[in-house]
């Protein structure tokens, strides 16, 4: 029992949702030591999450990364509809109360 509030007070020193928005951070490698540890040992005790960040690891390997010629090389409709989207997306984002 005492193992398993521990379990439980380590997951909410950091949250799931708090883990899903860092992962950009993490893979980029741009998050902080202490972030990191934090980070690694949520991913050591929570299935989810872990699960989470394996398929996210899988998509990236299967996609491969996007170049600015790549973008470019798209046809002139769907990389502004691309554009768009993105800065659909930046305007949620900054209105976002919580943001």
């Amino acid at each position: 029992m005492m193992f398993r509030r521990l379990h439980l007070r380590l997951k909410r020193d950091y949250p799931c949702a708090q883990l899903v928005e860092a992962v950009t951070e993490y893979l980029e490698d741009t998050m902080g030591t202490g972030e990191r540890a934090r980070f690694d040992h949520h991913l050591s005790i929570c299935p989810g999450c872990a699960d989470y960040m394996a398929q996210f690891r899988r998509t990236i390997d299967l996609c491969g990364r996007i170049t600015a010629d790549d973008v470019e090389a798209l046809p002139r409709a769907a990389r502004e509809e691309l554009l768009r989207a993105f800065r659909d997306l930046r305007a949620e984002e900054s209105s976002d109360p919580r943001a």
